[in-house]
C-alpha cells in the first residue's frame, strides 16, 4: 500500500525531465526490478541550482526520485550527498519494505552525478 504522499509525487512528479546541457548524469539501474534512473544537476557556486530526473520504473521508484530532487535542489554538493534512504521514505510517508531499494537507486543515481561532476572540475 502506497501513501497519499507516493501516489502524488507518482501522478504528477514535479521533477520528472530533463535538462539542456546539465553539468552532470548519474544513472543506475537494477536487473533484478527492472528499473532505471537517471538523475541530472546543474551546479552553480558548488549548489543544485537545478536537477532532473527520468525513471523507468515503478510507483515507488518515480516517487523516491522525486522527493530526492526535491530534496537535493540547492544543497551544496556536499549536503546532497549525505541525503539517505531513511530521508526519502520519511518524506514519503513510507514505502513498503519490498521497495526500499527504488529510493537506494535514485540516490546512487544523485551521487554518480555529483562525482562525475568533481571529476570534471579537476
Amino acid at each position: 500500500m502506497y501513501t497519499k504522499e507516493a501516489l502524488k509525487r507518482f501522478k504528477n512528479p514535479k521533477f520528472a525531465g530533463e535538462l539542456k546541457k546539465p553539468d552532470a548524469v548519474g544513472k543506475v539501474g537494477n536487473i533484478n526490478c527492472g528499473d532505471i534512473i537517471k538523475v541530472e544537476i546543474k551546479v552553480e557556486n558548488n549548489r543544485i541550482k537545478n536537477i532532473k530526473f527520468k525513471t523507468y520504473g515503478c510507483i515507488a521508484a518515480i516517487s523516491a526520485s522525486d522527493v530526492l530532487c526535491e530534496m537535493a535542489k540547492g544543497k551544496t554538493l556536499d549536503k546532497a550527498m549525505k541525503i539517505t534512504t531513511k530521508d526519502i521514505i520519511k518524506k514519503l510517508g513510507d514505502l513498503p519494505p519490498i521497495k526500499y531499494h527504488c529510493s537506494m537507486m535514485g540516490i546512487q543515481a544523485l551521487k554518480k552525478a555529483i562525482e562525475g561532476y568533481r571529476k570534471k572540475q579537476k
